[in-house]
């Protein structure tokens, strides 16, 4: 029978050399990767695991980071004394609890469902061993405590790289800080573990010596590769960390049946969804909650956030899509084109170079070049209703708040600032006037002020 299983994630470092800003540096574990905290990318692996429930080790004053983990419970380490010490922490949550622990650290967002699904089995697995450990084999393990095994598999001790003896220093295993524990055993190991090291603190890499006196075994599963167990110090390995999930999310889309014409330079966020059959040209970015429906071309240098889009339309190159934003099916967006916070039903055209803003446009309206909805008047935003089958001449300025009804035509260069019936031709220009030799004139006297102004010497 499957055990029981507790969660704990350690995120109670201060991440001091992400050098975030103000009084209140933001905590490590809430700095963002595809615009989701690095937290958030642990708990919702650790949520597929079904645990009884999920404990979050958080510093003092980091109520952002408490807030973000709700539900799931919180408990601070007022002194940070190490991972042990953080672990210690979390025991007054887990009384009574007699499953399995999982340990888990909260810098470390990568670590798959299947490599801690394998963490657990094997907590309950051969010869029943009282913890497992994840490791990782590593080309270059420098700076990462070692995993020194014994006969048959078993973790004999794990060596700190300050601690470590030239031939142990060659050992490419590394500890990566996860591990399973038997609840039934947790509280009296963490009593035993002690601070005589140089840094005064309680670490868990003590828990596999202890346990081996009392005959407890310590088994070692081993992570799928490298970027699952990469940990997150510097900004640099912010960096790392976010080529990591970009390269996950990228794969997934294609997997899905989505086309990336150059994936390395398409971003993503976390929450990006695009339909089966879409094509997304080279250097797009996608904001926080972009939706598409199946077939939709995303043309190069298009920036969307905060839209969704039908089937069959495209958008871009060089389009701006802004929140509040919905495309209808078969739409086609062009080349320097904003929408912000509108409503664009099936088979609208905007073509090049326009702006519309707090917008419902009804079906089959062309919106030429050059035209706005001016939808701002310096104190609050109005809105703009253009119905079905409307023509929207170049150049116009669309004054919000605004109606256009079915099929009225919109004369180009126009200022429209009343409402206009279906099937009207609406028209605001001045009347032209013609000088003749104005320009010729007005040449001359240019001429001759400048001259007065600077005589020949």
């Amino acid at each position: 029978m499957t055990q029981p299983l507790a969660i704990v994630i350690l995120a109670a470092g201060q991440g001091t050399r992400m050098k975030s800003p103000g009084h209140a540096a933001l905590p490590k574990v809430m700095h963002k990767l595809a615009g989701l905290p690095m937290i958030g990318w642990l708990l919702k692996t650790a949520q597929t695991l079904n645990p009884e429930k999920i404990i979050v080790v958080v510093g003092p004053d980091m109520k952002e980071l408490e807030h973000f983990v709700r539900p799931h419970e919180t408990v601070i380490q007022e002194v940070r004394d190490g991972t042990a010490g953080a672990l210690r922490t979390a025991l007054p949550k887990l009384k009574g609890f007699t499953g399995d622990v999982l340990v888990l650290v909260g810098d470390m967002p990568l670590v798959r469902k299947e490599t801690l699904e394998q963490l657990v089995k094997a907590r309950g697995g051969r010869s029943n061993p009282a913890i497992s450990l994840l490791g990782c084999a590593l080309d270059d393990p420098y700076g990462y405590g070692r995993l020194i095994m014994g006969a048959d598999d078993i973790l004999e001790r794990i060596v700190e790289e300050k601690d470590a003896s030239p031939k142990e220093k060659q050992v490419k295993l590394i500890n990566t800080g996860a591990c399973c524990i038997d609840g039934t055993r947790l509280e009296n190991w963490l009593s035993q573990i002690g601070n005589d090291n140089a840094q005064g603190e309680f670490y868990l890499t003590d828990l596999p010596e202890i346990a081996a006196r009392e005959s407890a075994m310590t088994r070692v599963v081993m992570a799928g590769d490298a970027s699952e167990i990469q940990g997150c110090n510097t900004r640099l390995d912010l960096a790392t960390l976010e080529s990591a999930v970009q390269e996950r999310l990228r794969t997934e889309l294609m997997i899905a049946g989505v086309n990336l014409l150059h994936p390395e330079s398409v971003y993503l966020h976390h929450d990006t969804q695009i339909g089966a059959g879409s094509l997304v040209e080279p250097h797009v970015f996608f904001g926080a909650g972009v939706k598409t429906a199946e077939n939709v071309h995303i043309k190069a240098f298009s920036y969307l956030e905060g839209v969704t889009i039908g089937k069959n339309a495209a958008v871009g190159p060089f389009a701006r899509l802004r929140p509040e934003t919905e495309i209808g099916e078969e739409v086609r967006i062009g080349n320097f084109v904003e929408i912000k916070k509108s409503k664009i039903a099936a088979r609208c055209k905007i073509g090049h170079l326009a702006y519309v803003g707090d917008t419902v446009m009804g079906e089959d309206v062309n919106f030429s070049a050059g035209a706005i909805t001016v939808n701002y008047d310096g104190f609050q935003k109005h809105k703009t209703l253009i119905g079905k089958n409307v023509m929207v001449g170049s150049n116009v300025n669309l004054v919000a708040p605004l109606k256009i009804d079915d099929g009225a035509f919109i004369a180009a260069g126009s200022t429209i600032t009343e409402d206009v019936p279906a099937d009207a031709l609406s028209i605001a220009r001045d009347a032209a006037q013609i000088r003749e030799g104005w320009a010729a004139r007005y040449r001359k006297m240019q001429n001759a002020a400048k001259k007065k102004k600077n005589p020949p010497k």
